[in-house]
């Protein structure tokens, strides 16, 4: 058999490319080391305690906006300990099917830098986490994020050094780029997010834009047949299963630009982008961020399912009759705490979803896309009506022979978040001996 680089692309008319997942097939050839990749999932306005946190459901249920409260008026653990995860809070029950690959870790704390908005700065400055007022020109503690430091040393052959993909549909603009970006060049220059899953794929799969030629997979068959003769019978399964879910992608945007076109004949006092259903865009957006990761185009990645306090509202289909806005929910979190609960859980069986998708997707030596990449569930805020940055809701998933899953590892009061960067970091392979302020591992989470 002839050694097939991974990196294969085949190309139909039109100049449509396609880069194919790895496989057995490929295991000869010089590049057959998979590297470790990076995702974060980031969830804006925090969560409700009571529904995530062991231990909190009888807590007491914060009232309204404290303003910049740095502590949580639910008691933060002050022990360190890591411990088998048992039984899931009510937020994290979707995760129950991948409960032994993944870890709760609690305790995770940011310091505020007075100035800025607090739901700005949770977001903007969630992945570079600076010593408070070390950046020097600015009022924001945000320097370069971790996902373009990582990106330095492990993207040199990736078609895009990073990805970032965003799950606000909407086009009001109303606030800042710094309520709707956790990717960050360095200071005040955004790495700009992706919203429009169309303009996602054509970004990951065409190098040309010919309208009458949008199924990529009838693009390159003919190019795909004499690859497939070349591969043994587990690989065409997976080639075929590969081919069937961009098709189901594809499937999917179609529908949603048909809802589209309809919305817009008709008068509505919100924005038609309320409308969409908010879990199949975020799903849709989710699928395009995993193949990206499966076919090597991309190692690194961050996924934002929404904008901080963007009070226009959107369609959680299934859960509320009518367009809701997180944010103003979570001003009035006494009174709505069950809608904010359902708004935690929806959000969670997104992650779920995409977790459970790249479980089943296999690498060529039997591990799983999951197990190759370090997949990051978190939020800039504790509790979005306090907003507090104490105590963040962080969950990783994956990891594989790198990291000790299956824990709840809650980290002494004060541990800053930037330590589970710099642990990340360093098993990315990047030699870093600090992150921001961090003052030192996760040891819990390292594996051996």
């Amino acid at each position: 058999m002839r050694k097939t680089s991974r990196r294969t692309i085949l190309r139909g008319m039109g100049g449509v490319a396609l880069s194919l997942p790895w496989m057995e097939s490929f295991a000869a050839a010089p590049e057959a080391v998979r590297p470790l990749r990076m995702a974060h999932y980031y969830v804006p306005i925090g969560v409700v305690r009571r529904g995530f946190f062991p231990g909190e459901a009888q807590s007491v249920i914060p009232k309204g906006n404290l303003g910049n409260l740095m502590k949580s008026l639910s008691k933060q653990d002050p022990r360190f300990f890591a411990k088998p995860l048992e039984e899931l809070t009510p937020t994290m029950q979707p995760l129950e099917a991948s409960k032994s690959k993944i870890n709760l870790i609690t305790g995770m704390d940011r310091v505020f830098q007075q100035g800025t908005d607090v739901h700005a700065q949770c977001g903007s400055c969630y992945l570079s986490s600076a010593v408070p007022y070390t950046i020097e020109g600015t009022a924001w503690p945000l320097d370069r994020t971790l996902d373009h430091l990582v990106a330095d040393h492990v993207s040199a052959t990736t078609a895009f050094p990073t990805l970032e993909f965003s799950c606000n549909s909407h086009r009001d603009n109303k606030e800042s780029i710094y309520f709707d970006n956790i990717s960050w060049y360095g200071t005040g220059h955004v790495a700009p997010s992706i919203r429009d899953p169309r303009k996602m794929y054509r970004r990951l799969f065409s190098t040309k834009e010919i309208a009458q030629y949008r199924d990529i997979t009838d693009l390159v068959l003919e190019d795909a047949a004499s690859l497939r003769r070349d591969l043994g019978y587990a690989d065409r399964q997976k080639f075929a299963e590969y081919f069937e879910s961009i098709r189901t992608i594809e499937t999917q945007m179609d529908r949603l630009e048909a809802m589209k076109a309809e919305l817009a004949t008709v008068h509505f006092d919100e924005p038609k982008a309320d409308y969409l259903p908010r879990g199949e865009y975020i799903r849709l957006m989710g699928d395009l961020m995993v193949v990206a990761l499966q076919t090597g185009l991309t190692n690194v990645a961050t996924f934002m399912i929404g904008p901080e306090r963007w009070d226009t509202p959107y369609r959680f289909e299934g859960l509320f009759d009518k367009p809701r806005s997180h944010h103003q929910m979570s001003h009035n979190q006494t009174e709505m705490i069950d809608d904010l609960l359902k708004v935690d859980h929806f959000h969670m069986q997104q992650f779920a979803y995409l977790v459970e998708r790249m479980d089943a997707i296999e690498d060529a030596d039997g591990t799983s896309l999951l197990d190759n990449t370090l997949f990051t569930y978190g939020s800039g805020l504790g509790d979005g009506s306090t907003h507090q940055y104490n105590d963040l809701p962080i969950i990783v998933a994956g990891g594989g022979e790198h990291v000790q899953s299956g824990q709840h590892i809650n980290m002494p009061e004060g541990t800053p978040l930037a330590n589970l960067w710099l642990t990340q970091a360093r098993l990315m392979g990047v030699p870093l001996q600090q992150f921001a302020d961090s003052t030192g591992m996760i040891e819990p989470l390292l594996r051996g």
